[in-house]
């Protein structure tokens, strides 16, 4: 399954490249990597992969649909991801997101490794935003799941500060991405039926803004 980019959100796209490559000559992505104790080359790479990853589905499942029949007339426009119109008979395809499911999952098991945070306090991270990101997101009837772009970031940085000051950026990296894949997609599973939408992507659309913003901002703030 693929998703779409349109032309408005394909330039947001190309500027977001170009503040990202400032950013770097600047120095505050090689900080922010290395506080999280990525050599500057991998945490570019790793950025990159997740923005082009974004563009990528991987179908896992289908399930039946209780709503009803829909053509939709309008396009899916939320965050960096446009979707176009698609009819929808009471089937849905499940995926998972490349760039905003497997790649920050992934990382965030090689930063556990590669730290000295215990799993205790790190499970308790992640339950945390899990709860924060399952309250402030919400299904959006013919579309998916939505969440506010900040909230994970901001949350992440907060409880990587307040549980474990001095690995405080991992572990707002690691709450932030694996909080927002739980609470925000994982646990609305059970909605997805009811909303009558052709496709849902674990990590995709409505929450890939804000677990792609929340590898930047929580390691920068925390």
């Amino acid at each position: 399954m693929k998703n779409y980019f349109s032309p408005l959100h394909l330039l947001f796209f190309m500027f977001l490249l170009g503040v990202m490559m400032m950013l770097f000559q600047a120095e505050l992505l090689s900080f922010a990597f290395a506080k999280l104790g990525l050599p500057p080359e991998m945490g570019l790479t790793v950025l990159f992969l997740s923005l082009f990853g974004s563009a990528v589905n991987l179908p896992v499942a289908r399930i039946k649909s209780d709503a009803p029949p829909r053509e939709f007339t309008q396009p899916f426009d939320w965050g960096l991801l446009r979707m176009p119109p698609q009819p929808f008979h009471n089937e849905t395809q499940i995926s998972i997101n490349l760039g905003g499911c497997l790649i920050p999952a992934t990382l965030s098991v090689y930063l556990f490794s590669h730290s000295a945070l215990g799993l205790f306090p790190t499970l308790l991270g992640i339950a945390i935003i899990s709860a924060i990101s399952y309250f402030f997101s919400r299904p959006i009837q013919g579309l998916g799941i939505g969440m506010p772009i900040l909230v994970g970031p901001i949350s992440a940085a907060i409880v990587g500060l307040v549980i474990s000051p001095e690995h405080s950026a991992p572990l707002a990296y690691i709450s932030g991405t694996l909080g927002v894949l739980i609470g925000a997609d994982l646990l609305h599973m059970k909605d997805i039926s009811r909303l009558g939408t052709p496709y849902a992507s674990i990590g995709g659309a409505g929450t890939f803004d804000g677990i792609f913003i929340t590898g930047i901002v929580a390691a920068l703030l925390a």
